[in-house]
């Protein structure tokens, strides 16, 4: 059998699923049987997010190969009937499509583990003849329980898959949209602004020394801090947002279309606001001690009228990291689009977005 893995994530999951897998699957299987896993790393996904197209390619790579099962792995977040595709199946043909962002962020390789397994143990199972059994009723097993809220999906006549699996609801979309988010890896957002980060930096290390900073902050109140913070978090956030055009526009009006593309907007979001948090939180703890190095208490008294406490170094951090994000978000626009989306997307959907950039570019230059 083979693991057809998208780049980057995907390919890294299957790598250390195949150490395991062939033990696993042997084991679970019984009568002897014996697996041998192959892992491929190819963006089979490019150009389209269409699973028959998907599983018509998986078709023609397996016969070319010759290989009895393929399992195909991608993180990028596919639709089908106005659903989020969990699992692809034909029996037929031993194939499987898997979507790595419905089984959610955490325990992702756990929960890929056993999806993988469940797939390949039933697609390769003794196929029955006759009418004694459809497809659509043969069960995952402990897939559909764990994986929950997952449920048989439509499935077209003349697609090539017989069994499909996918989720619904809010739990289901929430579930998507963490696994989005995971595969985005907000923390790579951190190194990836660094100019932005110096610009950052540069803001605090002299608001911090300035006086009327200390006045400003001595004199305001928590919930102008808290204002502040959120104010200075949210313009950061929006100004990647628009200057590295990561907003994503619908490509018609239908409304499947305005779904995607408000589940690919909110998960920018969410991606961009645990990256900006985590650059926060540092420069407060980097405006704190250099706040408690900096500050003298007979200067901070003379200055402000009142004796320097305890709190004094923390409102000041606070209110400085605040406006240091401030400058951060203008120094920002130093760094180039690409180096933003490669901080923000992962690869594949880097590619999906650089792909459609393209497509707008050229209809404009017909136009």
């Amino acid at each position: 059998m083979a693991l057809l893995a998208d780049p980057d994530t995907p390919t890294e999951i299957a790598r250390r699923l195949a150490r395991t897998l062939p033990g696993r699957l042997a084991e679970r299987a019984g009568q002897g049987r014996r697996f041998e896993v192959h892992v491929v790393s190819e963006p089979f996904t490019a150009g389209t997010e269409d699973p028959p197209t998907l599983m018509r390619r998986l078709m023609d790579r397996a016969r070319t190969e010759n290989w009895d099962v393929v399992v195909a792995l991608t993180d990028l977040p596919l639709h089908s009937h106005g659903h989020k595709l969990v699992v692809d199946l034909s029996h037929e043909h031993g194939l499987a499509l898997l979507s790595l962002p419905t089984l959610g962020g955490l325990r992702l390789e756990t929960r890929a583990r056993r999806a993988v397994e469940e797939a390949v143990l039933t697609l390769a199972a003794p196929q029955t003849t006759g009418t004694e059994e459809q497809p659509g009723s043969r069960p995952l097993g402990r897939f559909v329980s764990r994986l929950a809220p997952i449920h048989p999906g439509p499935v077209d006549e003349e697609e090539t898959a017989d069994l499909r699996y996918v989720v619904g609801g809010p739990r289901g979309y929430l579930r998507v949209l963490v696994g989005m988010v995971r595969a985005n890896r907000p923390w790579r957002l951190v190194p990836g602004l660094s100019k932005a980060l110096a610009a950052a930096l540069a803001t605090g290390a002299v608001a911090t020394v300035n006086s009327t900073v200390w006045s400003l902050s001595e004199a305001l109140s928590t919930p102008r801090l808290v204002i502040a913070m959120v104010g200075s978090i949210a313009l950061m956030i929006g100004w990647l947002t628009v200057d590295a055009r990561l907003w994503y526009r619908a490509t018609d009006a239908s409304a499947e279309e305005r779904k995607r593309a408000g589940l690919y907007n909110a998960s920018t979001v969410v991606t961009l606001a645990i990256g900006v948090i985590a650059c926060y939180v540092g420069l407060l703890a980097i405006n704190l001690v250099w706040a408690l190095f900096i500050l003298n208490d007979r200067v901070f008294a003379i200055t402000t009228q009142n004796p320097l406490q305890s709190t004094d170094y923390w409102t000041l951090a606070w209110f400085v990291a605040s406006t240091a994000t401030v400058g951060g978000a203008l120094g920002s626009g130093l760094e180039s689009d690409e180096a933003i989306r490669a901080a923000a997307f992962s690869k594949r959907e880097q590619e999906r977005r650089d792909m459609l950039q393209d497509d707008d570019d050229a209809d404009r230059s017909e136009t």
